[in-house]
């Protein structure tokens, strides 16, 4: 979304929150949008990873919640993004029940349960904390409440859990945390979105998009971790982000877990992964992470790009005195009145295409972030494309509303690695315009192979028909089973190593796809 639609109040947000709800009536918008890595030979013993060890858990049936209650029944945040195995973090939870407990739910397929307890707490007395704060400069909310316990995460696997809070109520909420890897050498690296998901948030009031009014004039220029997820606490990662963790596990490849947060403090985690995933919505990305993925990808690491709008918005991450990463900075058109500007004139966070430092994410990924909002069919170009082994799709064959509710494009004009191949081709209207999604897939001369989907909705159409999460925009069980298959040839393929070794080379064939 474009940051004059953003002005006139049509927040993006409120949109993919509307879309994947399946409201029938939306806002519309503009359709136009506005060194590290290491070497790839890994060392060491070949990596088993928690996929191959979990796959074989029983797992735990009710971990979701059945009743959120008010706002204010039971909500909490976590005081980090992620930890290491064995590492503690604190819980600040405020509840108007007398008492609560938290399970922790690691993420994955067992056999089709799709997470498993680790941890359960004894019972914590509740407490209803204080209003939180607003940071009137940059109309930051911070929750600032007491930490209601401590929880060491001794034993507990790397992975993606969900943090469930039970009041005495009767009311839930969940909080997200990522158990990381602290290395990822011969493993398929999954890379959580925690930025994007806070500058979506609008607890308190206020997000990246909107405050408390509503409107683009009023956000935040910048958000923190230290409040809760609004909604479900972990709205973003359920749509965008828990399927493809589910079906990783099942594949039972080896994996590793981080965030773009962590990837910007260490990216040594990125060392000789065969590959790096990041997930449906993942916008948000400091120059760091960028340049460290690049690194990455230029020394071997394959890369997929599973959502669109990928890496879109530059942001800067602000620290604690403690150390803790807790602060999303983004000003967007309003980059020039940042005070960090003075001392840093080239670090405006604002789209990574725009100046100052242009650097438009297409270098990287190999599609282009055109616009929202768009509901399309997904178009096969290429059927023959090794991607697609086992699907039966032919030439034209479309899989409805697939694309969307955001989408990406090769676009010649725009930085993009050469040869790229166009696999899928996806006829689209987006307020009124007409134009294209794309998949597409290149390599790199150091081997890397690169894939990405082009829509944001790819994550989501791996539950589509299911019912799982009430947000199938109409995809159906066909789709699931073409998205499902597609993927599992794309993470098996990217687990062997370099693709470019053992697929076959990306066939440029952008003019001749465009030039009809």
């Amino acid at each position: 979304m474009n940051d004059d639609a953003e002005r006139h109040g049509l927040d993006r947000r409120h949109f993919l929150g509307a879309a994947a709800a399946g409201a029938a009536s939306v806002a519309v918008a503009a359709c136009d949008a506005g060194s590290g890595g290491g070497p790839h030979t890994p060392t060491g013993p070949p990596a088993t990873g928690p996929a191959v060890t979990e796959t074989t858990d029983r797992g735990t049936k009710d971990w979701r919640i059945t009743s959120q209650g008010p706002p204010d029944a039971i909500e909490g945040y976590a005081d980090q993004v992620s930890v290491l195995p064995g590492e503690e973090f604190a819980l600040h939870v405020s509840t108007t029940a007398p008492g609560f407990r938290v399970s922790a739910f690691r993420v994955g397929w067992y056999g089709g349960a799709q997470a498993r307890l680790v941890w359960q707490s004894d019972r914590v007395v509740g407490r209803k904390q204080d209003r939180p704060r607003l940071v009137v400069a940059t109309r930051t909310v911070k929750a600032d409440w007491e930490p209601s316990l401590r929880v060491r995460t001794e034993g507990w696997p790397e992975g993606a859990y969900l943090l469930r809070l039970d009041s005495e109520e009767g009311h839930q909420r969940f909080v997200p945390l990522i158990v990381r890897s602290a290395s990822a050498v011969g493993r398929t690296l999954l890379m959580h979105g925690p930025a994007t998901w806070q500058a979506y948030n609008t607890w308190g009031g206020y997000s990246l998009y909107q405050g408390r009014d509503g409107t683009y004039e009023h956000r935040s220029h910048a958000v923190s971790f230290d409040r809760p997820y609004a909604s479900s606490g972990a709205e973003k990662f359920l749509v965008y982000e828990r399927a493809l963790v589910v079906l990783a596990e099942r594949l039972g490849i080896p994996l590793a877990y981080t965030t773009g947060v962590d990837v910007h403090l260490a990216h040594s985690v990125l060392r000789g992964a065969t590959a790096a995933v990041s997930l449906g919505h993942d916008e948000y990305w400091t120059p760091e992470q960028r340049r460290y993925v690049t690194a990455a990808r230029d020394a071997g690491t394959n890369l997929a790009f599973l959502g669109a709008n990928t890496c879109f918005r530059r942001i800067r991450l602000e620290m604690e005195p403690n150390g803790a990463v807790r602060t999303v900075v983004c000003y967007k058109t309003d980059y020039p009145v940042d005070p960090y500007l003075a001392d840093h004139p080239t670090m405006a966070t604002t789209d990574f295409r725009h100046r100052p430092g242009a650097d438009p994410e297409s270098s990287l990924t190999g599609v282009f972030y055109e616009g929202f909002p768009t509901d399309a069919p997904y178009v096969v170009e290429n059927p023959d494309h090794w991607v697609y082994e086992g699907t039966g799709v032919r030439r034209g064959d479309s899989f409805d509303h697939l694309v969307g509710v955001e989408y990406d494009r090769v676009t010649p004009h725009a930085p993009t690695p050469a040869p790229i191949e166009i696999v899928a081709h996806s006829p689209l209207v987006c307020n009124g315009s007409h134009s294209h999604s794309d998949s597409a897939y290149y390599t790199v001369p150091g081997g890397a192979g690169v894939f990405a989907t082009g829509t944001m909705r790819w994550v989501e159409g791996l539950m589509a028909g299911t019912g799982d999460d009430g947000r199938d925009h109409g995809l159906d069980a066909r789709t699931r089973a073409f998205v499902t298959r597609t993927t599992e040839n794309l993470l098996r393929a990217f687990a062997e190593g370099p693709a470019a070794e053992h697929r076959p080379a990306p066939r440029d064939n952008v003019l001749t796809v465009y030039a009809t």
